[in-house]
């Protein structure tokens, strides 16, 4: 069911990115930027407790099919700019989450050795859910302060439950699997922007340029990005100095999604040829965090690989910074930008296929690391 879920979150992201296209002023930005954490959030939450307690039985799919329904009412209020559409996006959210909390009671009656964890969630998530209701009652813009307060309660959660999470550690397998489904939703964004932009501005040369670039940047972004999935990382152990690494690399997968939409948006200005400053940080500034964090999942990798997944984190750390100078001086040339941008990402294929990932490198680079651990050792 969990492919049938996805769906609505496809049409939620497109309607965000519709409204980005629309104001892409910087209060467009920040608006999308508002909407997005509690639509990724509601994927997020659910895909946790899919991953822990899934059971597939009617129950649990009529209570799905309900939150279905709440998430394409939270698309239908982004495409408003009304008051009635923050209200309408804050009841429709609450709903979600009465479908959240009603699964984890049903969790917390059915699978006893985890109730103090689930009982965690539940408060939680109540608390969350209730300044979300009372929200909807409070004009504008306090309305959206408290939206804020709301969200800090619900992320803070897990985070306070950690240590009981390792009673029902994630799944190494299936977690990062669900995550990689929902970067691959936000990147098909990128290729249905261009389409849409090109079907709107018609066979023009620097158009067509622009959107088969666009392909090509979207593509170097997945490349990047599953080419460097490692999701053992998800299994919490809360006695190793590392216990960082699941709840950083979880999180920040909300920064990369809500990236890749924006540069994916970015791209449509560009077939557009619009590429004046805002037009140009969308698509710069959202390759540019793509890069980041992307970089901030190789820190949080295992320490298998710790060495050369720092390198790679300060090659795309590196790439970003570049990204974004060159979003700032390239001026109003839409094909160019592009053209540079690509350039930054297909190099660092280039360097990961031939130095970072090349075995004769690796390998080399390893037999020297050992060399100077037992030269060290010796002197010892």
């Amino acid at each position: 069911m969990e492919l049938f879920y996805d769906l609505v979150f496809v049409v939620a992201v497109a309607a965000l990115a519709k409204r980005l296209l629309g104001n892409p002023g910087w209060n467009g930005i920040l608006a999308f930027t508002g909407l997005f954490i509690p639509i990724w959030w509601s994927w997020a939450s659910y895909t946790f407790y899919a991953d822990r307690y899934d059971t597939d039985d009617a129950i649990q799919r009529a209570l799905v099919i309900v939150q279905i329904a709440a998430i394409a009412l939270m698309a239908v209020s982004i495409s408003g700019d009304t008051a009635d559409s923050s209200v309408g996006f804050a009841l429709s959210y609450v709903l979600a989450r009465l479908v959240l909390l009603a699964l984890y009671v049903r969790a917390q009656r059915h699978v006893a050795e985890t109730r103090e964890l689930v009982s965690g969630y539940l408060k939680g998530f109540a608390a969350g859910g209730l300044v979300w209701l009372v929200s909807a009652f409070v004009p504008e813009p306090a309305r959206f302060w408290m939206w804020g307060v709301a969200l800090i309660i619900e992320f803070a959660t897990p985070y306070a439950v950690r240590k009981l999470q390792a009673k029902a550690p994630l799944s190494v397998s299936h977690l990062p699997e669900r995550f990689g489904l929902f970067t691959i939703l936000v990147l098909g964004e990128s290729i249905a922007a261009v389409v849409a932009g090109l079907a709107h501005e018609g066979w023009v040369g620097q158009s067509v340029a622009a959107a088969v670039l666009g392909v090509f940047l979207a593509s170097g972004l997945w490349w990047l990005y599953f080419d460097n999935a490692e999701g053992s990382v998800v299994r919490r152990d809360p006695n190793t100095a590392k216990a960082w690494r699941p709840t950083v690399w979880i999180y920040a997968h909300l920064p990369l999604s809500g990236a890749l939409v924006a540069s994916g948006i970015g791209l449509e200005f560009m077939v557009a040829l619009h590429a004046d400053t805002v037009e140009r940080f969308v698509l710069a500034g959202g390759t540019a965090g793509a890069l980041i964090f992307m970089g901030v999942l190789h820190m949080a990798t295992e320490p298998t690989a710790e060495r050369r997944d720092q390198t790679k984190a300060l090659v795309r750390f590196a790439s970003a910074l570049v990204v974004l100078l060159l979003g700032a001086v390239m001026g109003e040339n839409a094909v160019a930008l592009v053209v540079a941008l690509l350039t930054v990402i297909v190099a660092q294929i280039l360097l990961d296929i031939f130095v970072l990932d090349n075995p004769l490198v690796v390998d080399e680079a390893e037999v020297r690391v050992t060399e100077s651990e037992a030269a060290d050792a010796d002197e010892a």
